[in-house]
């Protein structure tokens, strides 16, 4: 594909003829590599939960004198508290402080508030105490999950009732594949799971069904062609869908994530946690509805005896087409094989020499026809009368 084509299918004016259907074990097991490095950070490293989940304090305050985040840590940092913080600076003054809970530092907890207080030229009073228990992030937890549970029920009843259960399938096996691979790249990378992290992991789903979705719903249309069908087969008719949305699809993901990579790149700190599962789950989402729903729905609907039948035939009209070129072939090569046999008989004929001595019994005899044709007698012209 040159540059011209390239740009023309970019921008929508052309359909491209990607082979997505025909290499599908190879998107199956790129998938499955990133489903299991995505376990083994799961498992191995585990999720780095904020103190939302694990329980802790938050600290906000208004400085005076404004630090600089190293500075905080650096404080923390003197009483133990280092490691299990988060600092952020919000706009020009305002310090938001997220770390375990003070209470077991005792009588060092209120020398780490006059430190901090310190820093920023403000009083102990001026700084604004919050302490989370852990049973709070257990609650978000088990409301996450419940929400979870129902938002896969009415997607699984949605899609089986506007499409059919097979769909369904395959958009719960794209789902999940977002997930585990969403989580574990969390895991790898040893980010913090945060309440908008648990938010951005919803979105995320919500994404990845609208892109499966399209995509389902022009196979659907494909599929009441039945000639089509017929001629393409039901794997090369959702071949040819997916290239007809594939522009739509990987144009809407770009457009998502432009300004999400805005958001990574320059937002504070809550932001670029929101933003960085943002990031993966889209990707991953246009990724799965692509490589993973659609294959997949190809790969249950030809069992299906019907498409079966349909792909025999389909079968054995390339295998005739192929023994029809075979046959064509083989008789131009016996065709070829007869005229250079002919050829070679009329040359050797032709360049057979006369024996020598002139003797009557060479001359060639004439043919019976000639021997038996008489000479006419030509007659006297009759006179004219005057």
């Amino acid at each position: 594909m040159n540059v011209r084509h390239a740009i023309s299918t970019f921008r929508g004016n052309r359909v491209p003829n990607f082979q997505i259907i025909k290499h599908r074990n190879w998107w199956f097991a790129l998938s499955g590599f990133f489903i299991v490095l995505s376990l083994i950070g799961l498992f191995g490293r585990g999720l780095n939960y904020s103190i939302a989940f694990s329980g802790g304090a938050q600290l906000t305050y208004t400085a005076k004198t404004v630090p600089s985040v190293a500075d905080v840590q650096g404080i923390l940092g003197q009483y133990g508290r280092s490691a299990d913080s988060e600092v952020e600076i919000i706009g020009n003054d305002q310090v938001n402080i997220r770390t375990g809970t003070l209470t077991t530092l005792g009588t060092q907890a209120q020398d780490l508030r006059e430190a901090l207080a310190k820093q920023a030229g403000i009083n102990v009073d001026e700084i604004s105490e919050q302490d989370v228990g852990p049973s709070w992030g257990s609650q978000i937890s088990r409301k996450a999950l419940e929400g979870l549970i129902v938002f896969l029920v009415l997607v699984s009843i949605y899609i089986s009732f506007r499409f059919e259960p097979k769909m369904a399938i395959s958009a719960l096996v794209a789902l999940a594949h977002d997930l585990i691979i969403t989580a574990g790249i969390y895991a790898l990378v040893g980010r913090q799971v945060t309440p908008e992290t648990i938010i951005a992991i919803l979105t995320i789903l919500g994404y990845s069904l609208y892109d499966t979705v399209v995509i389902f719903d022009k196979i659907k249309e494909n599929s009441g062609m039945t000639a089509m069908v017929a001629r393409e087969t039901y794997s090369g008719m959702v071949n040819m869908s997916l290239n007809q949305t594939l522009m739509r699809s990987l144009n809407t993901s770009l457009v998502v994530l432009l300004p999400i990579g805005s958001l990574l790149l320059f937002g504070g700190t809550t932001l670029k946690d929101f933003a960085f599962a943002l990031f993966i789950g889209v990707a991953a989402g246009t990724y799965s509805s692509i490589f993973i729903a659609a294959p997949l729905l190809a790969v249950l609907k030809e069992r299906e005896p019907r498409y079966q039948m349909i792909k025999t035939k389909a079968d054995v009209r390339t295998t005739r087409a192929g023994l029809r070129s075979v046959s064509s072939a083989d008789g131009e090569e016996d065709l070829a094989e007869d005229e250079e046999l002919a050829t070679a008989t009329a040359v050797a004929a032709s360049g057979q020499s006369r024996p020598s001595g002139g003797s009557s019994s060479s001359r060639p005899r004439p043919s019976s026809s000639s021997r038996n044709r008489k000479k006419r007698p030509q007659g006297k012209p009759k006179r004219r009368r005057r």
